[in-house]
C-alpha cells in the first residue's frame, strides 16, 4: 500500500478527488497541517462523495510528525523543480509520495530535506506552470500500481 502525503493542501475539491482516488487504489492518505480548509467543507465532501469511509485518512501536525508516525521506507517528493521523472522509480509497497500545496508547491526547506534521487517530476511541455494536484497524484499512484501489476496493496 502506498502513502499519499499532501503537504498543506489548499483547495477542498482537490483533496476530495484524492480521497476518491486513494479509496479506489487502496492508498492511505495523509494530510499535513495547516490545511487551507476545514475537512467538513461541503466542496471537499462533494468531490470525495462517500469514499472517505472506504479509505484511511490521517492528519499530522508536520512532515516530521508524519515521518515519526509512519516511518515510510522511502519518501519521494514531487516538484516541477526536480530533474528525475516519476516513472524511473521502481515503486514498492509502503513508499510515500509527497505533494505540495496547489499555489506554491513544496517549500525549498522541505524539498532540500529529501535526497535528490527521491525528488521527482512529471513531464510537461515547456512554459506550462504545473498540472492540477489531483491529476498529479493520479498519475503517480497509477504508475506505482501499474508497476506492481495492479495488485491489491496490503491493507
Amino acid at each position: 500500500m502506498l502513502h499519499v502525503v499532501l503537504f498543506q493542501p489548499e483547495i477542498p475539491p482537490n483533496t476530495g478527488n484524492i480521497i476518491r482516488l486513494c479509496a479506489n487504489a487502496g492508498c492511505r492518505l495523509h494530510l499535513i497541517h495547516p490545511l487551507g480548509f476545514e475537512l467538513s467543507d461541503a466542496r471537499m465532501r462533494r468531490a470525495g462523495l462517500d469514499y472517505h469511509e472506504r479509505m484511511t485518512l490521517h492528519e499530522h501536525d508536520s512532515l516530521d510528525a508524519f515521518r515519526a508516525a509512519t516511518a515510510p521506507p522511502r519518501l519521494f517528493a514531487f516538484s516541477t523543480r526536480a530533474s528525475r521523472f516519476y516513472h524511473e522509480v521502481c515503486w514498492r509497497d509502503r513508499d510515500a509520495l509527497l505533494f505540495g500545496p496547489e499555489t506554491r508547491g513544496l517549500p525549498d526547506e522541505v524539498l532540500q530535506s529529501i535526497a535528490a534521487p527521491q525528488r521527482l517530476r512529471i513531464p510537461m511541455r515547456p512554459g506550462i506552470r504545473s498540472i492540477n494536484l489531483s491529476n498529479s497524484v493520479a498519475i503517480a499512484v497509477y504508475e506505482a500500481w501499474r508497476q506492481n501489476g495492479f495488485s491489491n496493496w496490503p491493507h
